[in-house]
């Protein structure tokens, strides 16, 4: 029997709240398909961080080398540690540390999910977001602080590896799916960087002769998130294109309480990290409200990651029978809490 490490980082706000809710069916999954699910807790969050000055140990990255996968609830709680350091003292840390260089965000309607678009057509759409360069490099500085000559500079980096392997990713997906490419740029503002994104499309696409490939500019592709849907199959995109493209992706599939992601390696070294997209969502933590089927799915994700399909397509099977019978958290016009609806679905396997 193959024995899985997970770290598990519940995190801040409801992420502890779907965490506690989601892994035991996890768990149940791992009994009934045969493979063991060794989970350790770790406390790193922004109570962490106020006891430590840091959001987790200064060897924390080395120490998620030792597991096979990284189960993650919801990072940041504005009202004690300012998001800018609650993110990249832990979920940026991890996701550059490890060089997890792929987000990979899977949209669709679950059955019986009324999302709020009126098309009748169903879409199914992966979202494949560079991960660890790009605008979120953390590169810059602010000069003159607190003056009327201050001065804030961002800049944005991309390199060739990053984006070729971001691309090839896609591709590879594409290929296994409906061979349809959507690229994400805009080009013909940023003249540097998002051109050079865009000839290193049209390089790559020549290895993939059977993909159609299409070059989006990033509202155009907003609005057809909206409006034609379906027309997308894997849409690839920077880093911060594909943050903002994947909150209308979670909003069109029925909200942030269905939006699952996954970090990983494409050469397969290291652990990938696996989450909600929902955030801690501090207003409603404690009270039981928290949808805790993004979770789910990100578990589906790393199963599947780790190579159990099985088990991965059996809770998947399962949360749609949960949701086909109109069973629901708050957030989805049902009753259930955070805890109810996950027994729900490890009933339903």
């Amino acid at each position: 029997m193959t024995d899985y490490r997970i770290a598990l980082i519940p995190g801040d706000g409801i992420g502890g709240e779907v965490m506690d809710a989601a892994w035991p069916v996890l768990q149940t999954l791992a009994d009934r398909h045969g493979f063991g699910l060794d989970g350790e807790w770790l406390p790193w969050s922004c109570e962490y961080y106020l006891k430590h000055n840091e959001m987790m140990p200064a060897d924390g990255v080395e120490q998620l080398r030792r597991f096979d996968g990284i189960y993650l609830g919801a990072v940041g709680l504005p009202a004690t540690v300012p998001d800018h350091v609650s993110l990249r003292g832990l979920l940026l840390a991890i996701r550059q540390g490890l060089d997890l260089s792929v987000n990979e965000r899977p949209h669709r309607l679950l059955a019986g999910v009324t999302g709020p678009l009126r098309t009748a057509e169903p879409f199914d759409i992966l979202c494949v977001r560079e991960n660890t360069e790009g605008e979120y490099s953390g590169a810059g500085g602010r000069v003159h602080h607190g003056g009327d000559r201050e001065v804030a500079v961002e800049t944005s980096i991309f390199t060739r590896v990053g984006v070729e392997r971001v691309l090839r990713y896609g591709f590879e997906q594409a290929r296994r799916r409906r061979c349809k490419l959507a690229s994400v740029t805009k080009s013909n503002a940023q003249r540097h960087s998002m051109v050079f994104w865009d000839e290193i499309t049209r390089e790559v696409a020549k290895d993939y002769p059977d993909v159609e490939v299409t070059a989006y500019h990033v509202d155009a592709i907003a609005a057809r998130m909206i409006t034609h849907p379906q027309s997308l199959d894997v849409v690839v995109a920077s880093n911060l294109f594909g943050d903002i493209l994947t909150d209308i992706g979670a909003a069109i599939q029925g909200g942030l309480g269905f939006a699952a992601s996954a970090n990983i390696n494409p050469r397969g070294t290291g652990p990938g990290m696996f989450e909600p997209v929902h955030g801690s969502a501090p207003d409603i933590m404690g009270r039981g409200l928290a949808n805790p089927l993004a979770t789910l799915w990100a578990g589906a994700l790393m199963l599947r990651h780790l190579g159990e399909t099985a088990a991965a397509d059996a809770l998947l099977a399962a949360i749609e029978q949960v949701t086909a019978a109109g069973q629901g958290t708050p957030d989805m016009g049902g009753e259930l809490s955070t805890q109810a609806l996950a027994e729900a679905v490890r009933a339903a396997l």
